[in-house]
């Protein structure tokens, strides 16, 4: 896994870039999250692709566990990708939802990432 480092107004955003999965459990997010946290960061841009699909059944509790901690520690996140092919009602109203605030986002490309 690398940082691309991207600063933007007053913001420092860090880019996950990597040809693997990243976050495979809650423990994986947490790593993210803290390494992210200490180095001063505002924001995370992380691919879908980059994320377990376990992380988008949300029976399972995964996605909600680090995105509580990313809320907690007030440290924005933006997974990018193609969501469309999602048919589950419950992850779609919770894509919708999500990108109604400013926390947590969904979007499609990494320029659409840098600009929430």
């Amino acid at each position: 896994m690398n940082i691309v480092a991207h600063n933007i107004e007053e913001f420092k955003i860090a880019e996950i870039k990597s040809d693997e999965v990243v976050i495979n459990s809650i423990q994986d997010g947490l790593d993210v999250l803290g390494n992210v946290y200490y180095q001063g960061f505002d924001k995370v841009i992380i691919l879908k692709e980059n994320i377990t699909s376990d992380f988008f059944n949300l029976k399972n509790g995964i996605a909600g566990e680090i995105l509580q901690k990313f809320s907690n520690f007030r440290i924005r996140l933006a997974i990018v990708g193609d969501f469309s092919t999602f048919t589950s009602k419950s992850i779609n109203s919770f894509i919708y939802e999500s990108n109604k605030g400013q926390q947590i986002t969904f979007v499609r490309s990494i320029s659409e990432a840098l600009r929430y």
